[in-house]
């Protein structure tokens, strides 16, 4: 009767088993090979001025081109001290222990307990009993589902990586433009008292010829209309340059009211650096952001295979061990135990199929959002690259202006001694100059954040990484 017994069990298992072959026959898990989504190519930039090629020009440390120490501790304290860095940082540390709860998918688990029971009925003697028992689970991953799942997760881990090289490069890009926009108001600040200080004394002379008659008071008024404009334009000034500090303190990581940097001089202290005599051309694999993407390409790609292994059957062995005894001294002395296999179809369940289409959708979505931020990437550097070619044009007419004009003021200075002019022309043009002398100031930060944001769109010093190398070594 045993023997028969267990061959009818064994006949069940088999033709399960059969039942479970012929199912995975008629689920479709095929995966085609991994291949980073399309985009537009471009392996040059449309740009001539600016010598492009595919070499590797960018130091990392590229930001010590503009030759200022205070800048360089500026974003070495910031990178140490940045709190938006350190939850990027985070991040990674949870991505990577998330692929350890992957693989813990594929292992066994085992849980033990202990309990008593004691029971007293009216008319019946006090009733105790002790057990200890065991149980061990384990899902057989025969189909590879929890290594697809492992390597999604694995591909996460690499795109927080970039995030990282992403949020470190974006730090790094507003320490450098805050810095040189606060050096460039403390500039502004100077003129636009030197500019104040002017139109005062064209005022007093103003105020001067309409006590003689010469001017009419409306002439005075709207001078005076002009000395409250610069005055206002001042204080604006200054309340920019407080907010930027204290922009700037956030970026480093100090509380904001608690840093104050230093005035300066932006011509003086930050010299524009030269371009490097050749750009890298390759973005795919050298911009944090891009990597990222597609790693998150790669990390739907690898759901979908899960989600798809998900429709065939499961095996799962369950085994089992305990005891019980109406005495603690005889609980060690009798154990029963057994081991239960059992195959799942999930194939018969809705859920699972609708988790395929779904995870198919979010992979399209995934490579969508990774064919926008390779566009992105395109046009932030043909904008750097015509911006800075505009800009240092730009300078040159700024230059011949400003020294043109510093040749005017020099005469007019000349005349003023030998009578031929009056101290109001002399006025005059000193103001012409300083607005010519600040607009070279705004190109000098221009250029300065230019370089900056060049530097940024083409991905920094970070080294180039190819994801489909990382797909091949798993």
């Amino acid at each position: 009767m045993h023997v028969e017994h267990r061959s009818s069990a064994l006949r069940v298992l088999e033709a399960t088993t059969l039942c479970a072959v012929l199912l995975c026959g008629c689920v479709d898990v095929s995966m085609p090979a991994y291949q980073r989504p399309d985009t537009p190519a471009k392996d040059s930039w449309s740009n001539g001025s600016v010598a492009v090629s595919a070499a590797e020009t960018i130091e990392p440390d590229w930001w010590k081109t503009f030759q200022d120490p205070y800048l360089n501790s500026l974003i070495a304290k910031a990178i140490a001290g940045n709190f938006d860095i350190k939850i990027l940082a985070a991040r990674i540390q949870v991505a990577g222990a998330q692929i350890g709860e992957a693989q813990a998918g594929a292992l066994p688990t085992l849980d033990a307990g202990a309990g008593g029971n004691f029971q007293k009925s009216t008319g019946v003697p006090f009733q105790q009993q002790y057990m200890l028992g065991t149980q061990v689970n384990w899902d057989i991953d025969i189909w590879g589902k929890v290594e697809k799942g492992v390597q999604a997760q694995k591909a996460e881990f690499h795109a927080t990586e970039a995030d990282w090289r992403a949020g470190y490069l974006e730090l790094v890009s507003n320490v450098s433009v805050t810095y040189f926009q606060i050096l460039q108001y403390d500039d502004q600040i100077t003129q636009q008292e030197k500019t104040l200080a002017t139109n005062r004394q064209i005022l007093t002379i103003y105020e001067g010829q309409s006590h003689s008659g010469l001017i009419p008071q409306t002439v005075v008024m709207r001078q005076q209309a002009e000395i409250n404009r610069l005055t206002n334009e001042l204080l604006e000034l200054r309340r920019s340059r407080d907010l930027a500090n204290n922009a700037l303190a956030t970026l480093v990581g100090v509380p904001a009211g608690e840093f104050q940097l230093p005035d300066g001089h932006l011509q003086q202290r930050v010299q524009l650096p030269p371009v490097p005599a050749g750009l890298p051309a390759q973005l795919l694999a050298r911009r944090p952001d891009v990597v990222a993407a597609e790693f998150r390409v790669l990390e739907a790609y690898d759901l979908v295979g899960q989600a798809k292994l998900a429709q065939l059957p499961t095996i799962s062995l369950t085994g089992h061990a305990g005891t019980a005894s109406f005495a603690l001294s005889s609980l060690l002395k009798a154990f029963t135990y057994g081991l239960m296999p059992s195959i799942d179809f999930p194939v018969f369940d809705p859920g699972v199929r609708a988790h395929v289409k779904t995870s198919k959708a979010q992979g399209d979505l995934a490579e969508q959002q990774y064919r926008r931020t390779v566009m992105g990437a395109f046009e932030e550097v043909e904008n750097a690259l015509v911006n800075l070619d505009s800009h240092r044009k730009q300078r040159v007419e700024l230059q011949q202006e400003v020294a043109r004009l510093r040749l005017v003021a020099d005469q007019i200075e000349a005349q003023l001694k030998e009578g031929v002019v009056s101290q109001l022309e002399v006025f005059e043009t000193e103001r012409t100059l300083l607005e010519a002398q600040l607009a070279l100031l705004a190109n000098h930060q221009q250029i300065l954040s230019d370089t900056v944001l060049l530097y940024k769109a083409l991905g920094g010093g970070w080294p180039a990484l190819d994801v489909q190398a990382e797909v091949k070594e798993n």
